[in-house]
């Protein structure tokens, strides 16, 4: 998320590339005015969405071009909340906000030092403590003290800025920008109004493209039968001279000025099959062939009558659930836990999966966090899905991967230099891609952090997985979708 001052008219880039120093391309040439208005930024995962608000926050240097941020170089002119900055759980919310450095100093000074420096870092922040605590009440988190760790806070208050791929926040934002294949498009609407328009837009491209095929097919026809017709008169020339029904001169020079013609239609017939040619080049670059998540789930053979867990209804965390007792979750079941942000979702899915509340009948089951901080940040992509998969030959993960979006040499990059999208990612393949598969899959709002085609590819894998389901999740949507049979509601 970046913020701007909004008395500043606009951020303008100008033909602004950034390539990263082992020669990774990521932005190509942008050029786009972001005006004075709210602009959700869209985009697959991995596409440099990131990349582009670092370099317009001044964190980054483009490879080249120009780039124009009003206010530049005054204080608080640009401000950036990092993707991945929650993913330090034992910062406080105080490390968010950035001003821990001036309550450490507030409280020396209340025990008595008398270090310039102290004094230095409070300047005239006297109150930024209660200043603080107002601003965190006015976004729904009243009563999070400010040196409560991050870890500790669930992931709807951990998101004090929110950037989603949520349909519904997008649609309220003013304008659209979408990152795809590193080209900025800047519409002015919001999502679901630019989504029509490219609808439209793509099918009048798919149309122009088919009727340029459809003419570089003719064009193609037509030097075929134009030299099939050169061959036949060659040959009956052939038979002419052969036969000597002219004199050899005048057969001589009409076999010059033949091949002469003949050499121009070729000519000629050629430059009209190129042309078609680049005339289907340039429609086809207009249409999107977008690279998609293709997940096949086995089938992890889970009999209808085999209890797969138990849950204790009744008190759950800061939360209760209707009712008393356990809720046991029997075969290919599917199980929603939802409620507000803080009522103890993500407490009571860790409570199952470590054993301390509840009952799991099954060794072969699979969390997904709602962070990826649980990766080794030095692990490549490939390690991560082999600790899953140990027994797999790696040559069949690395193919696995792909489909994933982890392409050749893309699976051996390190967890540190993925984007939150595709940590995520990996933290699915290795969920998705364990053997044996996984009988029960448990995962903590898993679309968070996915682009919306990722989403409907994982849908898609979900509503034909035939083993059991335990998912928290806000999205009514996706619910549906999946087709969940039972609800757990926290309060």
């Amino acid at each position: 998320m970046l913020f701007t001052n909004p008395t500043n008219s606009s951020v303008v880039l100008d033909d602004l590339t950034f390539t990263w120093p082992d020669g990774t391309p990521v932005l190509d040439y942008l050029t786009a005015t972001f005006g004075a208005v709210r602009t959700g930024l869209t985009g697959a995962n991995g596409t440099g969405k990131s990349t582009l608000l670092r370099t317009i926050a001044g964190e980054l240097s483009p490879t080249s071009g120009h780039l124009s941020v009003p206010g530049s170089g005054e204080p608080d002119a640009v401000g950036y909340l990092p993707q991945r900055l929650t993913l330090d759980t034992d910062a406080t919310v105080a490390d968010l906000l950035g001003i821990r450095n001036v309550l450490d100093a507030l409280d020396a000074i209340e025990h008595g030092s008398t270090d310039e420096d102290d004094f230095e870092a409070v300047g005239d922040d006297w109150d930024i403590g209660e200043r603080s605590l107002a601003a965190l009440a006015a976004a729904g988190l009243d009563g999070v003290e400010l040196t409560r760790r991050v870890g500790t806070l669930s992931g709807g208050q951990t998101m004090l800025i929110v950037a989603s791929h949520d349909v519904e926040l997008l649609d309220l934002i003013d304008h659209t920008a979408e990152l795809h294949t590193g080209l900025l498009t800047v519409f002015g609407g919001p999502y679901s109004a630019y989504r029509e328009h490219l609808a439209r837009q793509q099918a009048a491209a798919e149309q122009a493209l088919s009727t340029a095929e459809q003419a570089l097919k003719t064009e193609r026809r037509q030097q075929v039968e134009a030299q099939t017709k050169l061959a036949r008169r060659q040959s009956y020339a052939k038979k002419d001279f052969a036969n000597k029904r002219r004199p050899k001169q005048i057969m001589n020079n009409r076999k010059q000025e033949a091949q002469v013609s003949a050499g121009k239609l070729r000519t000629a017939m050629a430059a009209d099959v190129d042309s078609a040619r680049a005339a289907v080049e340039e429609k086809a670059s207009a249409v999107r062939r977008d690279d998609r998540v293709r997940i096949d789930l086995p089938d992890p053979g889970v009999p209808a009558g085999k209890v797969i867990a138990e849950l204790p209804v009744g008190k759950t965390g800061t939360g209760a659930v209707p009712g008393t007792g356990t809720l046991v979750l029997q075969g290919p079941e599917r199980l929603a836990v939802t409620g507000a942000n803080g009522s103890g979702k993500t407490l009571l899915l860790e409570d199952l999966v470590h054993a301390r509340r509840g009952v799991l009948h099954t060794d072969r089951f699979g969390y997904l966090p709602q962070r990826s901080d649980d990766l080794d940040e030095d692990s490549t992509a490939l390690d991560v899905v082999r600790a899953a998969a140990p027994d797999v030959d790696p040559q069949r993960i690395r193919a696995q991967l792909a489909r994933f979006l982890f392409r050749q040499d893309e699976v051996d990059r390190r967890v540190r230099d993925l984007s939150g999208g595709e940590r995520f990612r990996v933290s699915l393949a290795r969920l998705l891609l364990a053997e044996p598969t996984n009988q029960l899959l448990i995962l903590d709002e898993p679309t968070n952090n996915l682009d919306l085609a990722t989403v409907d590819a994982l849908v898609d894998a979900l509503a034909s997985y035939r083993g059991a389901l335990i998912i928290v999740s806000h999205d009514e949507v996706l619910l549906d979708r999946l087709k969940v049979g039972s609800r757990v509601c926290l309060s």
